[in-house]
């Protein structure tokens, strides 16, 4: 039983371990324009149907707090590949 449980925390911590390390690679956005235009897509697509689903279930204004917030982010999509364009466009 002990040994099982050593097993269990040595795997656990590992893991933790591991997750901590990734976090700062994962922090680098490498994405080209049409990338960040995609992203703004999907991120509206996400807006309309969190929308639809809270209206659905009567909760309005859920919906539009969750609308707003999904739009916000598709915004600053379109503003990060707007900028990586105008940079290599015009440097």
């Amino acid at each position: 039983m002990k040994r099982s449980i050593k097993q269990f925390f040595k795997v656990v911590s590992l893991g933790l371990v591991l997750s901590i390390a990734v976090l700062p690679v994962s922090g680098q956005d490498n994405q080209s324009s049409t990338g960040e235009m995609k992203k703004s897509g999907s991120e509206t697509k996400k807006a309309g149907k969190s929308l639809g689903q809270n209206i659905k279930r009567g909760r309005v204004a859920r919906g539009g707090k969750y609308f707003g917030k999904h739009m916000g982010r598709a915004g600053k999509h379109v503003g990060r590949g707007t900028k990586k364009a105008f940079k290599k466009i015009f440097s």
